[in-house]
């Protein structure tokens, strides 16, 4: 019988293709992010091609079902009877189930539901299995948790880190043929009692996949005993009803809401990722810079012109750093920037900074060896002063060209105290002078 247009199956039909739609949309937008460089793209590239396979998903209205659990349960087990066939490797031995593999549930009413078995967990020598089978389960639409009897201590760290995707669960307690009925009572009400925080009763079920043979003695009409070995039916009713309820309800709600938070988790990341590669290109570029001062201003013997291109090389790594952050700066905005970041370290670091004018000056009155000597010293400063100003120009930008709520002071301040300022300079001046130092090995007219 057609279900008239406001029926709650229909209504959540549309309401699904909704979701699956923004999903897409969202997807979409994800990929095609002009933004996004290259470098960034290329470390996140098996991330980008999950991200197409659930785009992809999304265009053939496919829902994925994963078993998830220890070896041994009875998981592929599980999958073959929801199938009615079996093309699922089963074996007595554990751990035969190495990859995670997949098959269309062909049911006429189940369109496009995969089934997706995995290897088991809390397995010797397991751990790339394990990692596996919780990769499958995240980008599954829907998780089956299965087990074979009371929770152990690890089955319930497995469920809480299932729990903690965000997935639906169903907890299918197989092998129920093994226990009486009091004992399924009792199996099922202590399952409840150690889930209640994770999972509803209604979905906690009991299930017999592959139930186990029975031997029946037959007595016949003359007396004599027979021994009859007698095969027991599958029980996977209650399974099976349960499934078909959650996919016809929320079907594709739950594969829109799945592939949007694998996307929303790819999208931290990829901000993440940006943000590092951004770090480490300012790192690079501050680091350009302090060694191109420090030599600049070690080899200029002119006390005021080496101040005045110690403050163009600022101003430059300024204007190269704003457009590694994407926040491009004219050379007027960086000029001022540097005045501000100066003007907080001389009220902060006057003393030290003296030396830099002082080494200056000494400059004009000295020759030969001293003038290697103040020059080396003052080259350092300029080194070390340049590092403040990187680091707190990176902050600012970082920032989207704002100091926040620290303020410049606090900034530079926080700065001055995470740098080593004698290290800085040590290392600083064995820099200028490896790079002064000729190659050859050959002594040099300074050193």
């Amino acid at each position: 019988m057609a279900k008239l247009p406001g029926s709650p199956k229909r209504d959540a039909e549309n309401k699904g293709d909704e979701h699956v739609a923004l999903a897409k949309k969202s997807i979409s937008e994800l990929l095609n992010d002009k933004r996004v460089p290259d470098s960034v793209r290329t470390a996140l590239s098996g991330e980008y091609a999950k991200l197409n396979q659930m785009l992809n998903k999304l265009e053939q209205q496919q829902l994925h079902v994963a078993v998830f659990g220890r070896v041994s349960v009875g998981k592929s087990s599980l999958l073959n009877a929801l199938l009615g066939k079996e093309l699922f490797s089963v074996s007595v031995l554990h751990g035969e189930t190495k990859t995670a593999d997949q098959a269309h549930w062909e049911t006429l009413d189940a369109g496009g539901v995969y089934l997706i078995d995995t290897p088991g967990i809390n397995e010797a020598d397991g751990e790339a299995r394990e990692a596996l089978a919780l990769e499958v389960a995240q980008r599954a639409d829907l998780v089956l948790f299965v087990a074979d009897s009371d929770l152990t201590n690890t089955e319930m760290h497995a469920l809480r880190a299932v729990v903690a995707t965000a997935k639906p669960i169903i907890l299918v307690i197989n092998k129920s043929d093994q226990y009486t009925k009091a004992q399924q009572e009792a199996l099922l009400s202590s399952i409840q009692d150690k889930t209640s925080d994770l999972l509803e009763a209604k979905n906690i079920l009991l299930a017999a996949a592959s139930p186990s043979s029975q031997t029946v003695l037959q007595i016949d009409d003359d007396g004599n005993e027979t021994e009859l070995t007698r095969e027991r039916p599958i029980d996977i009713a209650a399974l099976k009803a349960r499934l078909w309820e959650v996919i016809e309800k929320d079907g594709k709600t739950l594969s829109a809401i799945n592939a949007s938070l694998f996307a929303g988790n790819l999208s931290e990341q990829l901000g993440e990722k940006i943000i590092e590669v951004k770090h480490n290109l300012g790192e690079e570029t501050i680091q350009l810079y302090c060694i191109t001062k420090g030599i600049a201003v070690a080899l200029n013997p002119l006390p005021v012109v080496d101040l005045l291109a110690a403050a163009s090389i600022d101003v430059a790594m300024i204007v190269h750093l704003s457009r590694i952050y994407g926040l491009p700066m004219s050379k007027v905005e960086a000029t001022e920037l540097v005045k501000n970041i100066a003007a907080q370290m001389l009220a902060l670091y006057s003393t030290f900074l003296a030396i830099h004018f002082a080494s200056s000056a000494l400059k004009i009155g000295t020759v030969g060896l001293s003038t290697v000597v103040t020059g080396v010293a003052q080259g350092a400063v300029a080194w070390y002063s340049t590092l403040v100003v990187g680091e707190a120009a990176k902050a600012y930008l970082a920032k989207g060209k704002s100091w926040g709520t620290s303020g410049p002071k606090l900034t530079v301040m926080e700065i001055l105290d995470r740098l080593d300022r004698d290290s800085v300079v040590q290392h600083a001046k064995q820099e200028i002078k490896r790079t002064l130092k000729p190659d050859d090995g050959s002594k040099s007219g300074f050193f």
